[in-house]
């Protein structure tokens, strides 16, 4: 097997997060759920647009926003996802670009726009994110180049991307080409909503094996399972994939591969200010570490610095240079 020229390839949403501080009480007006996510058409877009205060545009999506934590640390990395030919397409690709990922998908001539996800902010830094998913639901498989797939060490795929029928048989297809290159799948589950659509796709893919590295929180775990105790829930799934990492907000966040187990404290952090992205860093930091072949534990702590970064400021990517916090913390 050749060595790898990236560290991971990653297939996901491209979309531009349009963020805003908000009371409390414009959540309950908009009947907005809270902390979650919500996928929204054009008019509840064009509406909750309306309702914002002013916003500040920043490149998303979540596995973009894992890339990007994982550039910053040094890692090779290139992303695959589908944007229109429009203003905020060209905002997402220089963007992605500009902090040293590979982004060569071609942008859709035709409707929808670019996808974007409207982020309200409360005073309590929970977000609650309502995504308009436009031309990030069309990536087709023609889009997927196999040598590229085949030339990363990790293929890394958002879960969110398996709603839409056309991505979901483009990262079947990247799936094959990985593992038949020798390289290694990582998922993250993304949000409970889509287990609970395509629980059974997920379940099915972890019982044939083609889950190398698989990524959740507690309650995408339950969901999953369907156990409510915690490690019930590990115990159910830690034996059918070589790398499970589950994450608990402040409760840190534990690892299982192969029997051994490591369990990470949260990163103390003086203010919580907005918590979007903190799932995305966690990944990159464990995964970094993961494609660097360090401990498991090294890499749960490397995830747990890298999220406290991100929650530490507006937006889902990364302003302190990671590369510097985790030598600090970690030497």
């Amino acid at each position: 097997m050749t060595e790898p020229r990236y560290d991971v390839i990653a297939i996901g949403n491209a979309i531009v997060d349009v963020m805003a501080p908000c009371e409390e009480e414009l959540i309950g007006e908009l009947d907005l759920n809270k902390g979650g996510m919500t996928l929204v058409d054009t008019a509840r877009a064009e509406e909750l647009y309306a309702a914002m205060g002013p916003a500040k545009e920043i490149s998303g999506g979540s596995a973009a926003n894992t890339l990007a934590g994982m550039a910053a640390l040094g890692a090779q990395c290139a992303f695959i996802g589908q944007v229109a030919d429009d203003q905020l397409g060209a905002v997402f690709a220089h963007d992605i670009r500009a902090v040293g990922i590979d982004f060569d998908t071609p942008a859709r001539n035709e409707e929808p726009p670019t996808a974007r996800c409207l982020i309200f902010v409360t005073p309590d830094g929970e977000r609650t994110m309502n995504t308009f998913l436009g031309a990030s639901q069309f990536l087709p498989p023609a889009a997927l180049d196999d040598a590229t797939i085949a030339s990363a060490g990790i293929l890394y795929l958002e879960g969110y991307l398996w709603d839409p029928e056309e991505p979901r048989r483009a990262m079947r297809r990247a799936i094959d080409v990985a593992r038949g290159a020798g390289r290694k799948v990582a998922f993250t589950a993304s949000e409970s909503f889509v287990i609970e659509r395509h629980g059974d796709d997920f379940r099915a893919l972890i019982d044939e094996g083609k889950i190398d590295i698989l990524f959740v929180n507690e309650h995408e775990l339950a969901t999953l399972t369907g156990e409510r105790d915690f490690e019930t829930g590990v115990s159910a799934v830690s034996s059918k994939v070589p790398v499970l990492v589950a994450t608990r907000s402040a409760k840190g966040a534990i690892a299982v591969a192969n029997g051994e187990r490591a369990q990470v404290a949260a990163e103390p952090i003086d203010k919580v200010v907005d918590t979007t992205g903190a799932g995305d860093l966690f990944a990159a930091g464990f995964l970094t570490g993961h494609a660097r072949g360090e401990s498991l534990e090294r890499c749960l702590r490397m995830g747990a610095i890298c999220a406290a970064e991100v929650i530490s400021h507006y937006g889902a990517r990364p302003e302190a240079d990671l590369s510097a916090l985790v030598a600090a913390k970690l030497g």
